[in-house]
């Protein structure tokens, strides 16, 4: 992979990590967006496409509302798919969002580092704040930014070194990618048809519009 494509995958990592919590939130920490832009950025959109896609069906599982912890299934489609690039999909899916699992997991680590140290930054300017002054303000939103950014720039890495690792030894046989490869999506299916069903609360007309949904998408699979 060429130098200025690492640079790019880690800008848009960057992106994506500010996207999911900070700024802009405009949704690009989507798996399925992540995991596709990174994919292009690699020069393999499809594998990034099939990543995030997977990782969007666990995403779909996820209410993040509140203080509710979740994994950075953005950053994990990020690193998914530079581990797919280049790869025969039905061989690098399964090991990719195996990679990406791991590196969303670490991300729910990471932000709950950064709002600790951002929790106690707060606690030291707290006079200053509370005075309203405008350079401890500043300061702090500067310093919370910053550390979310390096949060993203570390996973980003990660994913850089995973891809590294895979893409330089072959450890798995074609048959156990395969398995792999069905496995992950058979427990991405299930942990959305999980929510999907407590979503709807057995309410009949949520469940028929469920139902609805699941006949359409088998039918836009066997038909397309």
């Amino acid at each position: 992979m060429a130098s200025e494509n690492w640079l790019l995958l880690l800008l848009w990592g960057t992106l994506v990590g500010l996207d999911l919590i900070a700024v802009p939130q405009v949704m690009i920490a989507r798996p399925l967006v992540a995991g596709l832009v990174a994919g292009f950025i690699a020069g393999d959109p499809m594998a990034g496409a099939a990543v995030g896609m997977v990782l969007e069906l666990f995403a779909l599982e996820v209410l993040p509302f509140g203080a509710a912890r979740y994994p950075d299934y953005g950053l994990g489609a990020v690193a998914g798919a530079i581990v797919a690039a280049g790869a025969p999909t039905v061989v690098a899916v399964g090991i990719a969002v195996g990679v990406g699992l791991g590196v969303a997991v670490l991300g729910d680590v990471g932000i709950q580092t950064v709002r600790r140290f951002n929790t106690a930054d707060l606690s030291r300017h707290r006079a200053q704040i509370d005075a309203g002054e405008r350079r401890a303000i500043v300061g702090l939103h500067l310093r919370c930014l910053s550390r979310e950014a390096i949060r993203a720039v570390g996973l980003t890495s990660l994913g850089l070194g995973c891809a590294a690792v895979v893409h330089s030894v072959s450890f798995m046989d074609l048959r156990s990618a395969v398995a792999l490869h069905a496995a992950v999506i058979g427990v991405g299916v299930g942990a959305f048809a999980s929510n999907a069903v407590r979503l709807a609360r057995f309410r009949r007309q949520q469940l028929a519009w469920l139902g609805v949904g699941v006949m359409a998408g088998f039918a836009w699979v066997m038909f397309t």
